[in-house]
C-alpha cells in the first residue's frame, strides 16, 4: 500500500500512505494526513508525502511548540556544555523577551518564512519588554540567531523540513564608530586615586575581559618576566551565582606580556594589598589568591564592577578599554595574528572581523592584517 484518499466532507480528505518502517521495531508505518481542498489537489498532496518519504525528507506530525522547542534547546545547550551560564541566561533573557511572546504559541511544524518577517517587524516597531518602543537590530539579531540556532537542531533531529530562520535575513545593524579611549594619558590620569584603576590598567594594556582580570589569581602574575597568564574568569549569573570558570576556547588560555607601566602599577597594588592585610592580621597572602577577592577570600561581583565603572564612566562600558588595547596594538602596525593571540580570538579573522574598521584609513595596515589572516 503507497497510498489512499478518503474523503471525510466536502472539501476534506483523509491521505493514508505507507512512511516506511520504525527503526526501533522494524515495522511497516501507516502515516494519516488531514487536507481540505478538491479531491485532484489531495491527490498531489498525497504525490508529495510519498515522495517525501521516499527522498526520506519526510517529517511526522506533532504538536510541540516554538516555546517548549526552544526552552529545551537551551537547557540542553546548556548541559551539554556547549554554552557557558551565562550564555544560556542571555539566551533564556531572548527567548522569554522576544520569542516567546511573538512565535511561541506557534507550533513548530507551522512555523514559515512569512512569520520570521513579521516578527522581525513587531519586534522592530514594538518588541521591547516594558512596551515602550521597538529593539534595536542588533538585539533583533541575537534573538534571530538563537531561534535560528535552535531550528538547526529541529532539521538535524528531523522535526522539521528546513530552518525557516535561515531563509530570513535579521535587520542589519548599522556600522557604528567603536568607542576607545583617544587620549591615553589623561585618562589614566582621571583613574587615579580610583578603586577600579588596577583593573582598568590590567584590562587597558592588556585586553583582558572584565570576568577575565577579575579571576586573575597573584600566582598568574610573574612581575620579573612581565607576564600574566590567563586561566580563570569570573562568571556571574542567577541560578550558579559567582564562580570561576576556565576560558571558553583554548585560545583563551593565553600569556599576555606585560608594559614597564601596569607592572608598577601591580607592584604598588601588590605592597598595598600586602599592608592592608599586616594591619588588618590577615596573614600572609596566598600564591592561589584572586587579586580583587574580598578579605575573607570572596569572589569579586562583575555585577558590581560593571556597575561601579557605568556610575564612573557612564558614557564608556569596560569593554571599550579591551578596545582600546586592539586600537593601540593596530595602530602601532602589529600583525593580526599576535593581536588576535592576546585578545584570546580563536581565529584572526575573527580580530579582523571586529576591529575591520580600525583599518580604513591605511590599507597597508589591512592588507597587511589579510595577508597574515590567510597565511595560517
Amino acid at each position: 500500500m503507497k497510498g489512499h484518499i478518503q474523503q471525510r466532507g466536502k472539501n476534506s480528505w483523509r491521505l493514508k500512505f505507507d512512511a516506511g518502517r520504525d527503526e526501533r521495531t522494524g515495522k511497516r508505518k501507516t502515516q494519516f494526513h488531514t487536507f481540505r481542498g478538491n479531491k485532484r489537489q489531495a491527490q498531489i498532496k498525497l504525490a508529495e508525502l510519498i515522495a517525501s518519504v521516499a527522498q526520506a525528507k519526510y517529517v511526522e506530525p506533532n504538536k510541540i511548540t516554538v516555546t517548549e522547542f526552544v526552552r529545551a534547546r537551551v537547557d540542553h545547550w546548556e548541559a551539554a556544555g556547549d554554552i557557558s551560564a551565562r550564555t544560556a541566561e542571555r539566551y533564556r533573557e531572548l527567548v522569554e523577551n522576544q520569542i516567546v511572546p511573538h512565535l511561541g504559541a506557534k507550533p513548530l511544524q507551522r512555523l514559515r518564512t512569512l512569520d520570521i518577517e513579521e516578527w522581525h517587524t513587531t519586534l522592530r516597531n514594538s518588541g521591547r519588554a516594558d512596551s515602550k518602543g521597538g529593539l534595536a537590530p542588533r538585539t533583533i539579531g541575537h534573538a534571530h540567531r538563537v531561534l535560528g540556532k535552535a531550528l538547526r537542531d529541529a532539521v538535524k533531529n528531523e522535526l522539521i523540513v528546513k530552518n525557516v530562520v535561515a531563509a530570513e535575513s535579521a535587520p542589519k545593524v548599522e556600522d557604528e564608530e567603536m568607542m576607545i579611549v583617544k587620549d591615553v594619558r589623561a585618562f589614566i590620569d582621571t583613574l587615579r586615586g580610583h578603586r577600579l584603576f588596577v583593573p582598568a590598567m590590567i584590562s587597558l594594556f592588556t585586553g583582558m575581559r572584565l570576568g577575565e582580570v577579575l579571576g586573575l589569581r597573584w600566582g598568574r602574575l610573574d612581575m620579573d618576566k612581565k607576564v600574566v597568564q590567563v586561566r580563570e574568569a569570573i562568571e556571574e549569573t542567577k541560578a550558579h551565582g559567582i564562580r570561576l570558570k576556565p576560558p571558553k576556547t583554548k585560545a583563551g588560555r593565553r600569556d599576555i606580556t606585560l608594559p614597564d607601566l601596569l607592572v608598577e602599577t601591580l607592584r604598588d597594588f601588590r605592597k598595598e594589598h600586602l599592608e592592608l592585610r599586616l594591619k588588618l592580621g590577615a596573614g600572609k597572602l596566598p600564591d592561589d589568591a584572586l587579586l580583587f577577592a574580598g578579605l575573607d577570600g570572596s569572589l569579586p561581583s562583575q555585577k558590581r564592577y560593571s556597575k561601579a565603572w557605568s556610575d564612573f564612566q557612564p558614557h564608556m562600558g569596560f569593554h571599550n578599554l579591551r578596545h582600546t588595547h586592539a586600537s593601540q596594538l593596530i595602530d602601532a602596525g602589529v600583525d593580526i595574528v599576535t593581536i588576535s593571540k592576546r585578545l584570546g580570538h580563536a581565529k584572526p579573522d575573527i580580530t579582523l572581523r571586529v576591529y575591520a574598521h580600525l583599518f580604513r584609513n591605511d590599507d597597508t595596515k589591512a592588507a597587511a592584517a589579510i595577508n597574515a589572516a590567510l597565511a595560517l
